[in-house]
């Protein structure tokens, strides 16, 4: 079973002006696509060839000798994820159940944006800022390079990509810009909130 490159949700323009076609362009069809093809070379052959993705990851987790397998899978994983916590005229506000659980874990909305904020511009080099469900608390968390809440027992609910490639070429070296942006006017509330409603 090849692992595939599934088609963006949205199009490549949907997300202008805070994220470019061009940025979509390169980072889904060549980064994303880069770590699905090495995926498909590195499990050719091993255990994992007809294995879930998320089985995949979960395999390979803690085996350095695998470490190879578990980055591809795991950007794999995570790229997918990032494009579906977003949509076209996202941001705004969490609603119903949802919104009581960020007022319960964070004090309000603007306390986990912030939060949230300053967990992703603090991330040092490259890495991933998350929204995941731990012990049944939500919490804002960083992972460096390839590791995913998946991998640490967590459940994801929204993600923002940090490496330098997914926001460099709309915002250069401007970090905390582009996160205000994922918060303001891209993250998909109702992405996070069924992942929630699905965990209770």
């Amino acid at each position: 079973m090849a692992f595939d490159l599934a088609p963006l949700p949205y199009g490549k323009s949907a997300l202008e002006p805070h994220m470019s076609a061009k940025t979509l362009d390169f980072h889904h069809d060549k980064h994303h696509r880069s770590y699905v093809d090495g995926l498909n070379e590195l499990v050719k052959g091993t255990a994992f060839a007809t294995a879930s993705l998320e089985a995949t990851i979960t395999g390979t987790a803690r085996d350095e000798a695998k470490a190879a397998i578990f980055n591809n899978a795991a950007q794999a994983w995570n790229h997918a994820f990032f494009w579906t916590s977003m949509k076209p005229d996202g941001g705004g506000k969490p609603t119903g159940a949802f919104a009581a659980r960020i007022d319960r874990d964070f004090g309000s909305l603007a306390k986990f944006k912030d939060q949230f904020k300053q967990t992703a511009i603090g991330q040092f080099g490259s890495g991933w800022a998350w929204l995941v469900i731990d012990k049944n608390e939500l919490k804002v968390t960083k992972t460096a390079n390839a590791m995913t809440p998946l991998a640490l027992g967590q459940t994801a609910l929204l993600t923002c990509d940090v490496w330098e490639h997914a926001y460099y070429l709309d915002y250069q070296n401007r970090r905390p810009d582009f996160v205000q942006a994922f918060l303001d006017h891209l993250v998909n509330w109702e992405f996070a909130a069924k992942i929630l409603a699905g965990a209770a």
